[in-house]
């Protein structure tokens, strides 16, 4: 019997200390590696399933219009054209138009299309530079 309220109280004893311990540990400053601090300021990007389909749809479109810029004919220079065609159409009215997806996800249109633009224009210069050197070295 003695040992029963021995170990009863040894229990209390350990229950109130971890208690006390934790009310404790609330009010000390938590001790953290530098990357657990920084993991904190993060971005995360947990995006809803449709958005991340509207993502996939932009993506597919700046990629269409980033790898057959420089094509002449055929399926590519379609593909560009279309890429194009709805990266620069200025009609916002309609779910799906570039500026409707970029305003979703957060982008703004008109900053996405000045990079592209930039972005086309320094490519096909380069590339037209490329292709009179192979014609002269050709």
């Amino acid at each position: 019997m003695a040992s029963k309220v021995q170990s009863s109280k040894s229990i209390e004893k350990s229950s109130s200390f971890d208690t006390e311990e934790k009310i404790t540990s609330l009010f000390e400053p938590d001790t953290l590696v530098s990357a657990q601090y920084f993991q904190n300021f993060r971005r995360k990007t947990c995006l809803e399933p449709e958005k991340r389909l509207i993502l996939a749809m932009l993506e597919d479109a700046v990629s269409c219009f980033q790898v057959y810029v420089t094509a002449r004919s055929g399926k590519g220079k379609k593909l560009f054209n279309e890429a194009e065609e709805w990266i620069m159409m200025k009609h916002d009215d309609w779910i799906f138009s570039f500026a409707s997806v970029c305003e979703m996800l957060g982008f703004n249109p008109e900053y996405v299309r000045q990079g592209l633009r930039r972005w086309k224009q320094k490519t096909l210069a380069n590339h037209t530079r490329a292709e009179g050197w192979r014609r002269m070295t050709g």
